[in-house]
């Protein structure tokens, strides 16, 4: 899986598999998507469902998807795993699959990780614009969501308040670049610089707090086989 993002979250792990497995929770946190949906369920098949991500006020991009989880093993760690397309011609992401790994650390905590990878369309010009663009936005977004999650578990701060505290400090940020530049335009490079450095307050969800490099060498889930190729 070439994307990979863990974070360490104290928390019940059954309240972790709530709120990453019921799509109207799943929904709130996870800034990648808009709207989750199961589909009905056919008995002994997969379970099926539509998400849908709005990039403009009137312009979202649908997909479908089947999902399987492992809930339980003798170890304490579940897995669930997906595969998902998007017939929407302007959807980048044409298809692909990944996983979810909910492993109890040995001093407390859930580590909890993703990995995942997809083909994108459009040819030569889809590829680059994935290798370019992106790819890096999906790995900072499911980072920055990870961490959101962990702020609601932990700390019970609804991730649509994390989301105005986001808003809020990065217009302090661009606020305090501007008055440089207008007031003191010598140390506005110096001001540039602090505003990219300085951490997010603790309230506020960041990328950076996540791992981004697998710790060793993973291979995807054997239930990730049980989902048919599209």
């Amino acid at each position: 899986m070439s994307l990979y993002v863990e974070a360490r979250i104290d928390a019940d792990i059954d309240e972790l598999w709530a709120r990453t497995q019921e799509p109207s929770q799943h929904q709130r946190w996870d800034l990648r998507f808009t709207a989750i949906d199961y589909l009905p369920q056919v008995p002994g098949e997969p379970r099926h469902f539509r998400y849908g991500t709005r990039v403009l006020p009137f312009l979202t991009i649908a997909g479908t998807g089947t999902s399987a989880g492992e809930k339980r093993r003798a170890d304490g760690t579940r897995t669930s795993a997906l595969r998902f397309s998007s017939p929407h011609p302007l959807s980048l992401l044409q298809e692909g699959s990944g996983y979810w790994r909910y492993v109890p650390a040995p001093d407390g905590g859930i580590r909890f990780l993703t990995g995942y990878d997809y083909r994108p369309r459009w040819g030569r010009f889809g590829a680059l614009a994935d290798r370019v663009l992106f790819r890096p936005l999906m790995g900072w977004a499911t980072a920055w969501s990870f961490d959101r999650l962990r702020l609601w578990l932990e700390r019970g701060i609804t991730p649509e308040r994390q989301l105005l505290h986001a808003l809020a400090e990065v217009a302090v940020r661009v606020g305090c670049v501007v008055t440089a530049v207008v007031a003191a335009p010598m140390v506005a490079l110096a001001a540039l610089a602090l505003a990219f450095v300085l951490p997010p307050l603790p309230t506020t969800p960041a990328a950076r707090r996540c791992l981004r490099t697998p710790p060793a060498r993973t291979r995807a889930p054997r239930v990730l086989a049980t989902l048919q190729e599209r």
